[in-house]
């Protein structure tokens, strides 16, 4: 049913240029244990443990479907102005260190992302903890527990007395790999996030790593799936608990 051909920035908030890029592993990082999840949409309806974070996603022809449905609206007839954001749906899934295996395919969406949050956790807006998002022309890695997500640094933005702390702060935090990727063919992504670390590989072949403090959050309670624009898709999504590589 799905074919898996050719090759993948969203320019990210102190993006590292392509002479500062950390080195990619060769080798994988992490070493599965046991099969935590997994879903291959043969179903009708989204089920448990799936639920819509931000509208919309459906599942089509054996796939889910991510399509934005909340955009930049200006105020108007006495209602107040809307921030856009794109479509995402979650999973209570708690992780530590974790292995993902899925398919995407943007056919007409901007971007897909894989996400990692923790409701529980207040120094993050909205617990975000770390994140991973592809264009077809890029896959950006993003710390947000200890980057721009961090309650704190978010609170330096409008005081220009805190400019240069920020910016200190969020060295390190993002970084995206220039790549070109089809947008109409399925493509394989392996995410493995180990420690302070995630390395992806996208139809087997490593694409990109960062290593950063915040992705070493001990409690990754949910895994969370997003698409900017119209249409993107998942299938086959597995989620398994790991180790570092070479851990007994």
């Amino acid at each position: 049913m799905k074919t898996f051909p050719l090759f993948i920035a969203l320019a990210g908030t102190l993006a590292a240029s392509a002479a500062e890029l950390p080195p990619i592993p060769e080798k994988p990082i992490a070493q599965k244990k046991e099969l935590l999840f997994s879903d291959n949409f043969d179903h009708a309806e989204l089920q448990a443990p799936w639920g819509q974070v931000v509208p919309t996603f459906t599942i089509e022809n054996g796939a889910l479907k991510g399509t934005q449905t909340r955009f930049d609206t200006p105020p108007a007839d006495g209602k107040p102005a809307t921030k856009g954001h794109q479509a995402v749906v979650g999973a209570d899934i708690p992780t530590k260190n974790s292995i993902i295996e899925l398919k995407f395919r943007f056919a007409g969406a901007q971007s897909v992302t894989v996400e990692f949050d923790d409701r529980a956790f207040k120094g993050s807006h909205y617990g975000h903890i770390c994140m991973i998002r592809m264009s077809p022309q890029g896959i950006s890695f993003t710390d947000q527990r200890d980057g721009g997500a961090n309650e704190e640094i978010r609170a330096m933005a409008d005081d220009p007395t805190k400019k240069e702390e920020r910016t200190k702060r969020l060295q390190g935090r993002n970084v995206t790999f220039p790549l070109q990727l089809d947008s109409q063919p399925w493509h394989d992504l392996v995410l493995e996030t180990v420690g302070d670390t995630m390395r992806a590989s996208i139809d087997a072949k490593p694409v990109g790593f960062l290593k950063s403090s915040g992705i070493a959050h001990p409690t990754k309670s949910k895994v969370e799936f997003g698409c900017m624009g119209k249409d993107g898709f998942f299938d086959d999504i597995r989620i398994w608990n790991a180790d570092p590589v070479g851990a007994r």
